[in-house]
């Protein structure tokens, strides 16, 4: 029983942790993608293409509610099936619900949702992982990401009838993470993998208008990410020769979601 128990223990790890993963809270910009590296033993090159719609909380006193979406080029190098380092390229819109609604009747705003369009952002990240068995291994991962562009939008609020034009600026955007997990690669060749996983997350919010005196006054703060700690889990299949399709859900209070493929040279 206890050689049964010892044999079967990475498979009950990974139930665990998947189960961990969808109730922790937090989430982050980006893929992370199988705890193994695609290369070739050896050392090689592999290339990615990838799609997230990512939903995030950041809170200064408020919470406010941020949707991005984003698409990237990445690209990394790994070898012995233990290591890789990657970079990534790539842009996002964004969107946030609400932020310019007004709680006074007698100020109106022309929109309530924040929106701006996309901006470049950049992602530096490197993994490694031991292999318990043929099928089993344990991984870990640090990336950071960093926005190179300002988001920005206008709105126009009219007080006393009077309209003035505002604009809002949600600048810096950063964030780093560092996750651990267990992957086990089924006899098809897909790979599954699952994890918690460490999150900060911050960028400077500026609102510019002569409004002084209501909730709309010039105003200049930082908003950091709610959670700190958050889950992920994912799918590695098999595709064509040499290419690889990337399924992976990060939980959190929002959920976020995306998809790449891979190809290694």
């Amino acid at each position: 029983m206890k050689k049964n128990f010892v044999k079967n223990f990475p498979a009950v790890l990974l139930m665990v942790l998947s189960v961990l993963a969808i109730s922790l809270r937090a989430e982050a910009s980006g893929l992370f993608g199988p705890l193994q590296t695609v290369s070739r033993e050896q050392g090689g090159l592999n290339t990615a293409i990838g799609y997230l719609y990512h939903e995030d909380t950041y809170k200064n006193g408020e919470s406010y509610k941020i949707k991005q979406n984003e698409i990237y080029s990445q690209a990394a190098y790994g070898a012995k099936n233990i290591w890789e380092v990657y970079a990534r390229i790539g842009v996002s819109n964004m969107k946030i619900a609400g932020i310019f609604a007004s709680s006074d009747h007698f100020v109106e705003t022309s929109q309530d949702d924040f929106e701006a369009d996309w901006k470049f952002f950049g992602t530096l990240g490197a993994k490694a992982f031991y292999p318990i068995n043929e099928m089993f291994g344990v991984g870990a991962f640090l990336q950071g990401t960093y926005y190179f562009s300002d988001f920005s939008d206008h709105v126009a609020i009219t007080s006393g009838g009077v309209p003035v034009r505002t604009e809002m600026k949600f600048e810096n955007l950063r964030d780093a993470v560092f996750g651990v997990g267990l992957q086990a690669k089924l006899p098809c060749g897909t790979n599954l993998y699952a994890g918690p996983y460490l999150y900060y997350s911050e960028a400077d919010l500026s609102l510019f208008s002569g409004l002084y005196g209501t909730e709309y006054a010039e105003k200049h703060y930082t908003v950091k990410n709610k959670s700190l700690a958050g889950g992920f889990a994912g799918a590695e299949i098999p595709l064509i020769k040499g290419f690889r399709l990337n399924l992976e859900g990060q939980f959190a209070d929002r959920f976020s979601a995306g998809a790449a493929i891979s190809y290694t040279y």
